[in-house]
């Protein structure tokens, strides 16, 4: 069954979309999405740094973004004007990884395919490190799930309860990190704060409680990797970008139900 490329590759973002999904109603939650944009813009330094060390993909994707994760959380806090930070970082992230690949003449391209991702070149390899990872992610956030939560009404609360809000943070941007190393494949670096932040969106207007949130935002995410491959098949289209073209009509279809049912 799995010599099937299109069947690889809906496994591949179905798997993500585990990933994706509860961790995308946190971004959206914190409105953290230019963080998810200044991870994953770091992940073309990552891309240079493995092809310099003769690292793995994936391990060098994961160095950097956890890298940039650790030091964004570090700057928010330390109080740090957050929209301006991020921007800096996020753009001079991947200035540095663009120029930096530059340097590797047979990458050059090959850059799209880190950038917009190739869903469709997944592996069985890819498949194992893509449901392992996102496998990971949703573990932590489900053992943490409450923490993460309680943080993220109330840091005053969270103090009360005998949290501390600044290390459900850092659980969240190492989960963000990880996220888009395995994820690097499947949309690129360009795309996959979309994924985390579209599915969120829309299963927002419909969820009743945070758990039907992050459970709807999964399954969002996955008919959108089925939608878009879809779409990819029949229009001839880039599959990376397709699956957030159907990721948007989803979110306009789930924003004209909710303001139905509100109304």
């Amino acid at each position: 069954m799995l010599d099937d490329f299109l069947v690889r590759a809906a496994l591949a973002g179905v798997g993500l979309s585990l990933a994706t999904g509860p961790l995308g109603a946190f971004v959206v939650w914190r409105r953290m999405a230019y963080f998810g944009d200044a991870t994953a813009h770091a992940a073309i330094l990552g891309v240079a740094l493995a092809l310099a060390t003769g690292l793995p993909i994936v391990a060098g994707t994961l160095v950097v973004a956890a890298a940039m994760a650790v030091t964004v959380a570090g700057l928010a806090a330390r109080g740090w004007a957050m929209d301006t930070t991020l921007g800096v970082l996020a753009h001079s992230a991947l200035a540095f990884g663009l120029v930096a690949v530059s340097y590797f003449p047979s990458v050059r391209t090959d850059l799209s395919s880190y950038l917009f991702g190739d869903i469709l070149a997944v592996t069985r390899g890819d498949l194992g490190l893509i449901w392992g990872g996102a496998a990971a992610v949703a573990v932590l956030l489900l053992w943490r799930w409450q923490a993460l939560l309680t943080s993220t009404l109330n840091e005053d609360l969270a103090h009360a309860s005998g949290l501390n809000p600044d290390r459900e943070r850092l659980v969240l941007v190492l989960a963000m990190a990880l996220t888009v190393a395995v994820s690097l494949k499947v949309v690129g670096a360009l795309l996959i704060a979309a994924m985390l932040i579209i599915p969120a969106a829309a299963a927002r207007g419909l969820a009743r409680s945070p758990e039907g949130m992050a459970l709807g935002a999964t399954l969002i995410g996955a008919l959108a990797t089925l939608a878009g491959l879809r779409l990819s098949l029949w229009q001839d289209t880039p599959a990376g970008p397709s699956i957030i073209v159907a990721a948007a009509a989803c979110f306009v279809v789930a924003a004209v139900l909710g303001r139905v049912r509100r109304a």
